[in-house]
């Protein structure tokens, strides 16, 4: 009973998304756990500014190497060789392309090992020699995380494309694990390089979590490579624009990196923990939907039926602004109380720290409706075979970003690094929208106008309710303790949350009803009629 749950395939993109929003959510709190765990046993000014810069080069090459075949390509291929039952060729794919990959990412990780310490004077400029040398020592270290990733990637999209999102969804869970386990034991006996040995063993179970389910559907390794083959050449078609895009984010990512160095010590530190507070609505319900809708969308794109792929987007859209609008409003509401009780309480991140990540993470707040639609908005491209449109988009977006970066850092500091990335990302879904509506030749229905509007509404009142409760409970309680602040934040987030829940049920919000829905059938195993997408079994 537990084997078929674990494996059954999600009838529908909004209950393949609320598995992956579940797990995601799960996920997001051990997160806040790892971060709350950092910030109190290492300092902001040394040691975690050195361990988030050591990420840059492995991320970095995962993201160009790993995810820029897999993402664009791999799935969509991977996706239509099921959907014909050609299952065998399908496995013999994802062999072909996790071989190649491997034999390019095995020697370029070996390089970047041996040349950590002259990379260190290109990624942290600002930092002393100290600090050079050991985040060269830990870059070194997480270079193995890449290679399990890449194994996760492959088993991970064979997951997705047979819908089975449970054991998929799992997997930053495991990893997350793994970095506490290096946080909390490993940095006790191996000091800071601890850390780093937590990011590969969260990275090793980020695989291994998924390797049982994926033989459970008849996937078996084969040494063999075939460039020649047609599902490769199609994967290579689609993943050169897309490792294209993946790279101008990630220079994005360096060029934030560079620039946060030469600032005040810490605000690496400060823009990485801000920006994992607001990711944690952008992964539970953005990501979610995002992965959640791309099988789907992928089909609808090689049936080229331009109509319903129209109204996947936009349901999938509408739903994905029905939950982040809201919580963008209370996460500035509540930006003080989240900030201190998450991780301002040790003594090794004081008042100061806590004032600037609060600032810091309001300012991130302002761009999260368009953060959380491009990640929807790119793969609706590459369903569509068009991975050059995302890659211009990002392009743009990434020469705005460290254009403004470099002019508003000089009089802001790291509110000026946070205000240019807010300001490039809305840019990048606006471009991103305005070319879909384009090539899909369809028009905004009024009626998707007037749900963004209530849901607009509605998020404005129930914040505004939630920010009254904080002055009205201050009085009764003491604001100079974890307690206090605990209770005051998640009372008037709570009442914030039931408000809006509230008005969306007044205001007959249909992606309200979808969500109860859906909530309805996984807690309580009711059978409920409902006008959602269906994707085939």
């Amino acid at each position: 009973m537990i084997k078929k749950f674990i494996n059954r395939q999600s009838a529908s993109i909004t209950s393949a998304a609320f598995i992956l929003a579940a797990a995601s959510l799960a996920s997001k709190f051990l997160g806040l756990l790892r971060n709350n765990i950092l910030t109190n046993r290492f300092s902001i000014y040394d040691e975690l500014d050195i361990y988030y810069a050591a990420f840059r080069i492995p991320d970095f090459i995962f993201n160009i190497i790993v995810l820029g075949a897999l993402s664009a390509g791999f799935i969509p291929v991977f996706a239509k060789l099921v959907a014909q039952e050609k299952q065998a060729e399908a496995f013999k794919a994802a062999n072909n392309i996790l071989n190649i990959l491997f034999l390019i990412l095995a020697p370029l990780s070996l390089a970047l090992i041996i040349f950590a310490p002259q990379l260190m004077e290109i990624i942290a400029p600002g930092f002393d020699a100290e600090k050079k040398k050991q985040t060269a020592e830990l870059t070194r270290i997480m270079l193995l995380s890449p290679i399990f990733l890449l194994l996760s990637s492959i088993t991970g999209g064979i997951l997705q494309s047979y819908k089975r999102f449970f054991i998929y969804s799992l997997s930053p869970i495991m990893y997350n694990l793994g970095i506490i386990f290096g946080a909390l034991v490993l940095s006790d006996l191996y000091g800071l390089k601890g850390l780093a040995l937590g990011v590969v063993l969260g990275s090793f179970l980020h695989f291994t979590i998924q390797l049982p389910s994926v033989k459970n559907l008849g996937f078996a390794y084969q040494p063999f490579i075939d460039t020649k083959s047609k599902e490769i050449r199609t994967i290579i078609k689609m993943m050169v624009p897309r490792i294209v895009t993946l790279a101008t984010s990630q220079v994005n990512l360096l060029a934030i990196t560079i620039i946060a160095s030469t600032l005040a010590a810490g605000s690496l530190t400060v823009f990485n923990l801000a920006n994992d507070l607001q990711s944690f609505p952008l992964g539970i319900f953005a990501i979610s939907f995002a992965i959640a809708a791309f099988p789907t969308l992928s089909s609808l794109g090689e049936e080229k039926d331009r109509e319903e792929f129209a109204k996947v987007f936009t349901a999938t859209a509408r739903q994905i602004l029905y939950f982040i609008i809201p919580l963008s409003v209370l996460l500035i509401v509540l930006r003080a109380q989240i900030v201190r009780v998450i991780l301002g309480r040790g003594p090794l991140f004081g008042w100061e720290e806590t004032i600037t990540t609060i600032n810091t993470l309001q300012i991130f707040c302002l761009s999260l409706f368009a953060q959380a639609l491009i990640p929807l908005l790119a793969r609706s491209f590459w369903a569509l075979h068009d991975a050059k449109t995302p890659f211009y988009s990002a392009l743009i977006s990434t020469i705005i970003n460290i254009f403004l970066a470099l002019g508003l850092s000089r009089n802001f500091g790291i509110y000026g690094l946070v205000g240019a990335f807010s300001i490039s990302s809305t840019i990048n879904a606006l471009i991103l929208f305005i070319l879909l509506k384009k090539k899909l030749g369809v028009n905004i229905e009024k009626k998707d106008k007037q749900v963004i509007a209530k849901i607009a509404f509605s998020s404005f009142l129930s914040g505004s309710i939630a920010y009254l409760m904080l002055y009205a409970i201050e009085p009764f309680i003491s604001t100079n303790t974890f307690i206090g602040i605990f209770m005051q934040g998640a009372i008037a987030g709570t009442i914030g949350i039931a408000c809006y829940l509230l008005i969306s049920w007044t205001l007959q919000i249909e992606e309200f009803n979808k969500f109860k829905n859906s909530f309805q059938k996984k807690v309580f195993k009711t059978k409920i009629k409902t006008t959602e997408i269906i994707v085939e079994e």
